[in-house]
């Protein structure tokens, strides 16, 4: 299983405006992929829902995981735009 460990960039985290950014890349990927806190369960990473129920905070690390094909790129690309903040994915490498 591919995962990346990710701090979170957004200074108030993966909460409302961001976590709805957040879903909607997920979704652009087409790859399964799951977010959790370090040794906290995993949630579904497109459900808004699932997202808010974590709670994460700015500055918080949080675990992005997939074990299905492209879940490299897909994570790698979800890592950059959590760390840095941003307000839509990256373009592709």
């Amino acid at each position: 299983m591919a995962e990346r460990r990710v701090t979170i960039g957004w200074a108030e985290g993966l909460h409302a405006r961001p976590a709805a950014v957040f879903v909607k890349a997920v979704a652009a990927t087409g790859v399964p992929i799951t977010i959790a806190k370090p040794g906290g369960t995993p949630v579904n990473a497109a459900s808004l829902l699932g997202l808010l129920a974590l709670g994460a905070k700015g500055g918080e690390e949080v675990v992005l995981a997939s074990d299905a094909d492209g879940a490299d790129q897909a994570l790698d690309r979800l890592a950059k735009l959590v760390s840095e903040g941003l307000d839509e994915l990256p373009a592709a490498a």
